[in-house]
């Protein structure tokens, strides 16, 4: 599950991370009061109007703002507000912007100058250990650092049966350059940091940047934060945080009846049982010259209800042009199945594309049989390679 910069900063805030200070509001009149409200509280008199999606790259793509005045704070943020920000992770049709957040100025002048690094916390698959990783070059073209000069970047693995150690926080801030006080705070910053990732079960916290101001206090100017989604019933107030207009209508629907759907491009939708026959029957409709619309696991309990609830997800995708059922039944059962495509028929109406049915396994007899008694027009397959040739077939 992902979540919005300031919620991420204020999960950071709670485990003692200095964050940039900021308000998030939805309207514009509501980005002024927020902003006098700054300046009482931080002294700032300049702002940084922030859009909140869930996409990385908003500053080269106009969603974030400094502006130096109360006037200014209204006029940019009525401008970001409602607009459909484009980002190299958005694709090209962009995410629209709901709310902004009004953040205090943290780049103000001192007796020294200000750097931004890179930091990110996350598993690292291949070791199967707790990563941190980090760059004296932080800011807007970290990617460009990664490719260019991969030197600068640096990892520390936390092995886990010691946990993060205190010579480990002091190794990430002598690389990065600093000493004296804002040694100390890089350290104190690093230790919070890793202990947010682990108490709230994150998948993924990247700060980019980290700040070190003028007077070498150490904060995060951003946070992206992602949760993971199977340790979520230990952190119900997590959960609220969830915002369904970030995410695809269809996925949000899925999940409501515990369906793993992944929407994409194609123009055939699968529904299968099991993550890797799904990957396979992906496989078998690309090699057929068809292209997947969908990627979607109906598990191991599948039943009339869910299966119905699939075929209508899928068909509200109009260049869906047939759908692939491929069903092993190992523990659902292939009858109880096959009733659900029958139910899901009379329940939705006349569905007009072609409908191509994989039952094997457990009762796939008698599943089969349900079918070819319901006076559908479905089309049956009982290998891969016969599937495969009814979509090239019929798409």
């Amino acid at each position: 599950m992902n979540l919005h910069e300031y919620q991420g900063k204020e999960i950071l805030k709670s485990f003692g991370v200095r964050i940039q200070e900021g308000i998030v509001v939805n309207t514009a009149s509501k980005a002024v009061d927020a902003a006098k409200k700054l300046n009482k509280k931080t002294g700032t008199k300049w702002w940084v109007i922030k859009a909140q999606i869930h996409a990385g790259g908003r500053g080269k793509g106009g969603g974030v703002k400094l502006v130096k005045s109360l006037k200014d704070v209204k006029s940019v943020s009525e401008k970001i507000i409602g607009m459909q920000l484009v980002t190299h992770q958005t694709g090209a049709e962009g995410k629209k912007v709901n709310k902004v957040l009004v953040a205090q100025d943290v780049y103000y002048p001192g007796e020294s100058e200000t750097s931004e690094y890179y930091m990110s916390v996350l598993l690292n698959r291949a070791t199967g250990r707790n990563t941190i990783m980090y760059s004296p070059e932080g800011g807007m073209d970290i990617e460009a650092v990664a490719e260019k000069t991969p030197h600068l970047i640096y990892k520390e693995e936390i092995d886990p049966k010691s946990g993060l150690l205190p010579f480990q926080t002091r190794r990430i801030a002598f690389n990065l350059g600093l000493q004296g006080k804002a040694f100390k705070e890089m350290t104190k910053f690093v230790w919070s940091l890793y202990t947010a990732y682990e108490k709230i079960d994150a998948a993924l916290f990247e700060i980019n940047p980290v700040l070190k101001t003028s007077d070498n206090k150490i904060l995060a100017v951003d946070s992206k934060v992602k949760l993971d989604d199977n340790a979520l019933y230990r952190h119900k107030n997590y959960v609220e945080m969830r915002d369904l207009e970030e995410e695809d209508p269809a996925e949000v629907e899925a999940g409501k009846y515990n369906l793993n759907f992944i929407k994409l491009d194609g123009d055939v939708g699968c529904m299968v049982n099991g993550a890797g026959l799904a990957m396979a029957t992906m496989d078998i409709i690309k090699q057929s010259g068809g292209s997947p619309a969908n990627f979607l696991d109906v598990g191991g309990t599948a039943n009339a209800e869910t299966v119905e609830a699939g075929f209508r997800i899928i068909l509200k995708e109009p260049n869906v042009k047939a759908i692939l059922l491929n069903i092993f039944g190992g523990i659902v059962r292939c009858d109880r199945v096959a009733q659900g495509i029958v139910d899901a028929y009379k329940s939705i109406g006349n569905i007009k594309i072609p409908i191509i049915v994989r039952l094997q396994g457990t009762n796939a007899a008698e599943g089969a049989k349900i079918i070819d008694e319901s006076g559908l027009k479905v089309h049956s397959a009982i290998t891969l390679q016969e599937a495969a040739d009814l979509v090239k077939e019929l798409v």
